[in-house]
């Protein structure tokens, strides 16, 4: 078995059985502002309870492993093929030890072949740049989080929503207002304003390989991430959809050149089970640090 065969199975395991600690801490503090002994409170124990056992038995935190998404950057040269390959390797050992469900299924005639490999799964984003380093960031994307995603087009007449940054806090709020208990909160939002179609969705989910307790270096985004954040806190639904005082644990946007006839805001939700993680490969593939 290579060393990046081995690497990328370890990635896969401690991505599926272990919350990056920006995520738990997020929670611990989030449990500790509910009040005492409400449902709110005892969803964030079972949440906490359910970390413990996953991390303790290293076994999947969700029974829904996920789409597996990897972001890869690597030096000019690098053999992307390979890492490809041997990443399609690691997804099928992974899947048999357990650390991923079977969860991957032909879109036309449903069958699962239990390997978790197939046509666009998993997925890949490469990036090449200057330096020698090799970065593999892993993010496991449930299914019912993703199924509450949004994509709004302004100007929207019915959220009174207008080409700027008020109709974007409108549309993004909706989202969270549409997406009530279903996407498993609470949750963090990647946004992305900008861009066509594909790449603002595209570009809203890279939003969940920054750390909750990060800010936005555009003075106007941060604002708005923390409007945000704020606003939909105060909405009451709470985690699981059961009320209180925690909807999002985070809200993480981005922006990208569009063409003028058009205005997307693209809102992907992750749900609190927020598996992420990330790690520097040197040139044999063997893992030096990991990043989360």
């Amino acid at each position: 078995m290579s060393q990046l065969l081995d690497s990328l199975v370890e990635l896969i395991r401690r991505t599926s059985a272990e919350i990056p600690d920006d995520v738990h801490r997020a929670i611990l503090t989030s449990l500790e502002n509910e009040r005492k002994n409400s449902l709110a409170a005892n969803a964030f124990r079972i949440i906490d309870q359910n970390i413990a056992l996953a991390k303790t038995k290293s076994q999947p935190i969700c029974q829904d492993t996920g789409s597996v998404l990897f972001y890869v950057d690597v030096p000019v040269g690098y053999d992307q093929v390979t890492f490809a390959e041997t990443a399609r390797e690691a997804v099928t050992l992974a899947t048999r030890k357990g650390f991923l469900r079977q969860n991957s299924v032909d879109s036309l005639t449903g069958k699962n072949d239990g390997t978790n490999v197939g046509p666009g799964a998993p997925a890949f984003h490469f990036h090449q740049h200057c330096s020698p380093g090799i970065t593999v960031r892993l993010a496991l994307k449930g299914g019912g989080c993703e199924n509450v995603g949004a994509q709004y087009s302004l100007p929207d007449d019915g959220l009174h929503a207008n080409r700027d940054l008020d109709g974007c806090r409108r549309a993004i709020l909706d989202a969270v207002l549409q997406a009530q208990g279903k996407g498993c909160g609470p949750g963090v939002l990647g946004v992305c304003i900008g861009g066509d179609r594909a790449t603002g969705y595209e570009l809203s989910k890279t939003q969940f390989l920054r750390r909750l307790d990060d800010r936005n270096p555009e003075p106007k985004l941060d604002a708005l991430e923390q409007d945000i954040l704020k606003t939909a806190n105060e909405l009451g639904i709470g985690p699981m959809g059961f009320g209180g005082k925690t909807t999002l644990l985070g809200v993480k946007i981005c922006v990208a050149n569009r063409v003028p006839a058009s205005y997307f805001v693209s809102v992907s939700y992750m749900c609190w089970a927020f598996r992420r993680q990330g790690v520097t490969l040197n040139a044999e593939g063997k893992i030096g640090d990991w990043l989360y």
